[in-house]
């Protein structure tokens, strides 16, 4: 990687076994480097220096290619890379202690379409918004640099080079920075499964990064058997904690991350980034498309050490009971109070029972994992898009049962996460988009219209035919955020800060781990959870997704207050500050009257806390 020395200029150092000849153009002058036995070519430019432009020209190649490890490429992956001085920026964050698994709240973001103006900088002003909703940790989707003037980031080419789409590397700590001092924990989005088809010179440099021992869906699969691409891979990692100071990664589709060494790659960066941390805490979240459960427990047990598992199965419940469509990967789900109660009791729904649309096992045993190793959400960028019109669920249901769900979301056990927006009720949609060279985005486009086929409403003729084309520049500037919204949507945005101080605040919700906890099925559409807590008293958390529900009689010991007590309404999903119809005492202390025992509304979830009862206690 090249580092500048200061008072000797810089120093140039490049991974390029399959040439024999290696210098570095910067900017009218060339340096030779010299090449050792390990294939590396090195040498220390005397007037080169911070802001210096270069190239490397391999052997007699007429094109000069960008540093594969460049720190910056402000011209884009095409362009020459730039000298950055990683110590030039002050941090003023040496207080922040980084964060841990527990009691977290993501917000998953895409720094191109969060703001109008798509950059750090416009983020950054947005950051005390967040805090002050209650968010604790940023999910910035990928920042590797990518080709084209827009993208989701999943196709970045230069690992190393955040893209200068959204600012400098400097805008990039600026933005850690604030966020730290507004505490708020940032982590990143990154790809190590594949490289991006196009500004990709990698091979130009070295064959070995790549194998063909693995399938891969998105490309060639990495060869992480390899030394140094091995090393490669885990000085990026190392990198983004140490010199971004970023509080941890969330490591994309794990499923083709494949790697046979002694020691799994995932299991080194899972170390290595720790060790990068020194006394901060980091925070590694996978998605595994598999459901590979042990992939959360230590290495010393068999494990990668990832912290959280985005929980896909709860997301695919909640879609169906929001929307009632049970077509491609949601086929396999109901809706039905039992999932819900299961996966807060377990995580995934699927641990090695059999998965109808895939036509075999799905998951791992899970049951002895806690609540904050599983994410669950209701929209993240990839569900959001993996639709006709890219349309946010809180646009494809109703009101009320979207407030009710949104109480499972926050209030049940899980680490939950929301998708930039959700917490004032964005109606902007999110789309696949993409700026490849034309050729490429027909590839592409033709690629998301096949997978969007699996659904059998989208594979007929006149959907395919209104789908969008994936390199439409519209598709970006309608993905934008308009904040505005949130002044429209007070009520919305008033439901999520209340839901999240409650999480945060309650004594009882905030401790909750495995096995202080149960739930039931109350009928067709309603079930409870209750959480156990001797010295703070019990919470009890009632969620109907259906029609009216009368328990008359209510034979469900869950249902019963704790001694001497009786249960109390401390929160409503349908209170009219969130635009409800109002909230009735589930149970009315009316015995004799006709009609008594418990009601819940429809669409509708209430959080009952214990209060002292006199008369019980008589």
């Amino acid at each position: 990687m090249t580092t500048y020395l200061p008072g000797e200029g810089v120093q140039f150092r490049v991974w390029a076994p399959k040439r024999k000849r290696v210098q570095v153009i910067i900017e009218s002058q060339s340096l030779e480097l010299e090449k050792d036995a390990g294939g590396y070519f090195s040498g220390i430019s005397r007037s080169a220096r911070p802001g210096s432009l270069y190239k490397f020209k391999l052997d007699s190649d007429d094109y000069l290619y960008p540093d594969p490890e460049s720190r910056f490429q402000p011209e884009g992956p095409h362009g020459p890379s730039q000298v950055v001085d990683p110590n030039s920026f002050q941090w003023s964050d040496r207080a922040w202690k980084g964060i841990g698994p527990k009691g977290q709240l993501i917000y998953e973001m895409h720094i191109g379409t969060f703001t109008r103006e798509g950059t750090f900088q416009a983020a950054q002003a947005r950051l005390n918004d967040l805090a002050n909703t209650g968010i604790t940790v940023l999910e910035l989707m990928p920042l590797a640099e990518f080709t084209g003037h827009w993208g989701w980031g999943y196709d970045g080419v230069d690992l190393f080079a955040p893209t200068h789409l959204y600012g400098t590397p400097d805008d990039a700590k600026r933005f850690i920075d604030e966020a730290h001092r507004l505490g708020l924990g940032v982590i990143l989005d990154v790809v190590y499964n594949h490289f991006g088809p196009d500004g990709n010179y990698i091979k130009q440099f070295a064959d070995e990064y790549f194998t063909d021992r693995y399938e891969n869906e998105w490309g060639e699969a990495i060869n992480f058997s390899s030394a140094p691409v091995r090393d490669f891979y885990l000085s990026n990692g190392a990198y983004w904690i140490e010199e971004f100071h970023f509080d941890g990664l969330r490591l994309d589709a794990t499923q083709d991350i494949n790697d046979d060494s002694p020691e799994h790659i995932i299991a080194a960066i899972s170390k290595r980034i720790r060790a990068a941390a020194g006394d901060r805490k980091v925070y590694l979240v996978a998605e595994n498309e598999p459901q590979y459960a042990w992939m959360t427990r230590s290495v010393a047990r068999g494990g990668y050490g990832i912290d959280a598992l985005w929980n896909d199965d709860f997301h695919h419940s909640a879609m169906v009971r929001l929307t009632g469509r049970k077509e491609a990967y949601y086929t396999d789900y109901f809706g039905s109070p039992q999932e819900f109660v299961s996966a807060a009791k377990y995580g995934y729904l699927y641990q090695g029972q059999r998965y109808k649309w895939q036509k075999k096992r799905r998951g791992t045993p899970a049951l002895d994992l806690q609540p904050w190793n599983f994410v669950s959400y209701v929209q993240n960028h990839d569900q959001i898009a993996n639709s006709a019109r890219g349309d946010r669920v809180n646009v494809l249901t109703d009101a009320a049962l979207y407030r009710a769900m949104s109480a499972l979301l926050i209030l049940g056990p899980a680490t939950p996460m929301l998708f930039q927006g959700q917490e004032f009720g964005a109606t902007t949609p999110f789309f696949y988009f993409c700026d490849h060279p034309p050729e490429l985005c027909a590839l592409v486009d033709k690629g998301r219209r096949e997978f969007l086929a699996q659904f059998r409403s989208i594979a007929q003729p006149e959907m395919q035919e209104a789908l969008p084309h994936a390199g439409d520049p519209a598709l970006f500037k309608a993905s934008k955020l308009d904040w505005d919204e949130r002044d429209k949507n007070p009520r919305i945005h008033l439901l999520y800060k209340d839901l999240i101080q409650l999480r945060r605040e309650d004594p009882v919700l905030s401790a909750v781990q495995a096995r202080t906890f149960d739930g039931a099925v109350l009928s067709p559409s309603a079930f409870l959870l209750r959480y156990f807590n001797a010295e703070h008293g019990d919470r009890l958390l009632l969620l109907n997704f259906g029609v009216d529900l009368h328990l008359d009689p209510a034979p469900e010991p869950l249902l019963a207050p704790p001694p001497n007590s009786r249960w109390s309404v401390k929160w409503s999903s349908e209170h009219s500050r969130y635009g409800g119809s109002g909230t009735f005492p589930p149970d009315p202390d009316q015995e004799e009257k006709e009609g008594a025992n418990w009601r819940i509304a429809g669409h509708s979830a209430l959080l009952l806390v214990p209060v002292q009862d006199q008369e019980i206690q008589k």
